[in-house]
């Protein structure tokens, strides 16, 4: 299913979801395949939105579509003014975590040096994984008959 789309940012839904207005007209709901932000509510969560925010909000972007999770999103791989990686600058400063399944030992690099400098996120002693916050979430909703 991988092919290429690109467009411009129009806007960003929080630290790893962009929508992009795509050159055929459409608009694409885009998650960054590889990594997991924290959720907006967690710690970081809303800096890492501001940021991805910051370096691609109006700009134009490829995009490496590779297919669409569960929710309907687009998964794919996007490059910024057809240079820049989000997921790697997200990494960098901290701000992201690799995904919990089918991790890229490119991207893990980037989280270990991330972590090694206490960067981000990586400064608090014990964060906790969006995955893991989601499903403690869930638990702690009530259930229905």
């Amino acid at each position: 299913m991988a092919y290429e789309i690109s467009g411009r940012v129009i806007s960003i839904i929080d630290g790893t979801t962009l929508t992009v207005s795509a050159s055929d007209g459409q608009i694409y709901n885009v998650r960054l395949v590889g990594v997991d932000s924290p959720e907006l509510d967690q710690e970081f969560g809303f800096e890492a939105k501001e940021f991805l925010q910051k370096i691609s909000l109006e700009k134009n972007v490829i995009i490496n579509i590779t297919g669409k999770d569960r929710l309907g999103r687009y998964l794919g791989e996007i490059l910024i003014e057809g240079k820049v990686d989000p997921r790697i600058e997200l990494l960098k400063r901290g701000l992201t975590w690799t995904s919990e399944k089918n991790q890229s030992p490119d991207l893990e690099e980037y989280k270990a040096k991330a972590q090694q400098k206490g960067k981000g996120l990586w400064r608090q002693p014990a964060p906790t994984p969006p995955w893991i916050y989601r499903r403690q979430q869930t638990m702690l909703q009530p259930k229905s008959i």
